[in-house]
């Protein structure tokens, strides 16, 4: 597994996030290249963070058919490298 810190543009991944249900476990996964990798503000205003916000660890992948995704990672992410 890869840790955010080794996440850098240019570097192809697969992103596979997980969310657990009652009803049972469902996931996505996308692999592509990174594009960026930084923090994101939510609009939640109840969180009592930086300016009021809830910050996210996201990535922005651009996909073989150039569609750009941007994923919030949390820990039921799991980031491999590609390649």
């Amino acid at each position: 597994m890869t840790t955010q810190a080794e996440l850098t543009p240019g570097k192809r991944v697969r992103i596979t996030q997980r969310v657990p249900r009652q009803s049972g476990e469902m996931s996505i996964t996308v692999e592509g290249t990174v594009v960026s990798v930084g923090q994101g503000k939510t609009g939640s205003w109840f969180a009592h963070g930086k300016d009021n916000k809830v910050w996210l660890d996201r990535v922005e992948l651009r996909k073989d058919d150039g569609e750009r995704v941007v994923m919030n990672l949390d820990q039921f992410s799991s980031v491999d490298v590609v390649g």
